[in-house]
């Protein structure tokens, strides 16, 4: 690959700070709060034009769509999102589940509102670009913005960027599997003029399951082709379609190779489908503007090819049009840290136990061709030193990032598990910043009686 040497140049400080939080999504939105909560004077910082991450730029409604009857969670800021977006007219109920769809545009507004209720300094259209260390510490993050390439000095960094950019920026050791074995890109899509009356019959009519998940839906269908579960899910209702788009394929409406499965969500009272999660496109690496550029390409592509078989197949989709894209393609799998601490697929469904729990998570996988529900009661607890990087000493990682197998990484890559992360590393990051002791030394116990403090049950 071609080189060219960059001039040195002197950066303005763009800001400083004693907690910085980079990206916005559920794991940094409850980092930054958690931080603020704690005293320390925090920054999240946003290269979108909002927070939420997955939720607003994406459009991915489903926030907590495995909570049904005896599940248990960790509460917390993760829920606290929830409950604010209820309280704010920014959510409605989910159709297979104990819990609500966030809707994409009013949370933004809601997520705003908390960060200046909690005293967040938020920086939007900004990226972070690079790092300036001394020794294991970072001193500060650079960034790329319209205002120019600056810096934002940080006593501790918390990197919620989901794919462990900072980490990685720093020379953090880092695990990445081939793109073969990648979960898949995602371009969400939304739809007006449904009869949501008729579709409703429709799908009351064919009570579509978890049992239904078949080779079609490509990131949860194993070699055997299919879907791994505890049995349990087989005969729950799942919101999901497939055999509209195989019809689609047999009559020659839409092309063969179509990557064209997956699920609905919402629909508003005007006849707006607002989640079709229908799109996803495999072997692409997330890091690559390449293969961002291709999924975010083939991806809409294949969304039109959803539409048109919806139009021709489902009840009371017939009229119904495209009314918009998510603002960006969807990701799900690619770096992550080789932590203090690592679990793997049999700590989460053996309800793994650790002196240094953080919070918890239920015993809920979804991807690599698993799903299994949390219906049990069963849950997880979350160690520390997963948040935790070897290499640099005031530097958190919370989100998909963190330390972990495959099956485990298909249960802390969802939404509210990414927030239960986050929420410990700001508040461990603001206790690290407030006493000068580096990531992996900040007292565990006092960690764990401040988020206990914040409402998370850690045990």
């Amino acid at each position: 690959m071609k080189k060219i040497l960059e001039p040195s140049r002197e950066l303005e400080v763009l800001a400083s700070c004693d907690v910085l939080v980079v990206g916005g999504g559920p794991a940094g939105m409850a980092a930054a709060l958690g931080a603020a909560r704690d005293g320390a004077n925090t920054i999240i910082l946003e290269r979108f034009g909002c927070l939420g991450g997955v939720l607003t730029t994406v459009g991915c409604e489903g926030y907590a769509w495995y909570r049904h009857e005896g599940t248990i969670e960790a509460g917390g800021i993760g829920r606290e999102l929830e409950e604010k977006a209820i309280r704010g007219n920014a959510a409605r109920a989910e159709p297979q589940s104990n819990s609500h769809a966030i809707d994409a545009e009013a949370f933004k507004y809601v997520a705003d509102q908390l960060m200046e209720e909690s005293g967040v300094r938020s920086i939007f259209h900004c990226w972070a670009v690079g790092v300036i260390k001394d020794s294991n510490r970072i001193k500060g993050v650079i960034t790329e913005s319209k205002s120019g390439r600056k810096v934002i000095l940080a006593n501790s960094v918390v990197d919620c960027s989901a794919d462990g950019d900072i980490a990685y920026f720093s020379g953090c050791e880092m695990e990445t599997r081939p793109k073969n074995e990648m979960l898949g890109l995602t371009v969400m899509l939304n739809c007006v003029g449904v009869d949501v009356a008729k579709f409703q019959e429709y799908i009351d009519e064919v009570k579509p399951t978890y049992g239904d998940w078949g080779t079609g839906f490509s990131d949860w269908s194993n070699k055997s082709g299919g879907i791994a579960t505890s049995r349990k899910e087989d005969n729950m209702f799942s919101p999901y379609l497939e055999e509209p788009f195989k019809r689609a394929k047999e009559d020659g409406l839409i092309p063969q190779d179509a990557k064209v499965c997956g699920t609905y969500s919402t629909f508003s009272e005007h006849g707006e489908a607002t989640q079709l999660n229908l799109v996803t496109i495999r072997g692409l690496d997330c890091t690559s503007v390449e293969d961002l550029t291709k999924g975010e390409v083939e991806g809409r592509k294949n969304c039109m090819h959803a539409i048109t078989a919806l139009r021709a197949y489902v009840p009371g989709f017939e009229n119904a049009k495209l009314r918009n894209f998510g603002m960006t393609v969807g990701t799900r799998d690619s770096r992550k840290i080789i932590g203090v601490e690592t679990i793997d697929g049999s700590y989460v469904t053996g309800e793994g136990r650790t002196e240094n729990s953080v919070g918890i998570f239920p015993e809920f996988l979804d991807g690599y061709g698993l799903v299994v529900l949390p219906t049990t009661g069963r849950y997880f607890q979350i160690p520390y030193g997963i948040l935790v990087p070897k290499d640099v000493d005031n530097l958190w990682v919370a989100g998909r990032a963190v330390a972990g197998d495959k099956a485990a990484h298909s249960s802390t890559r969802n939404m509210m598990c990414c927030a239960a992360t986050g929420q410990a590393a700001g508040v461990a990051a603001s206790i690290g910043s407030r006493l000068n002791v580096a990531s992996n030394n900040v007292p565990i116990n006092q960690l764990q009686e401040k988020l206990t403090e914040q409402g998370v049950r850690i045990n």
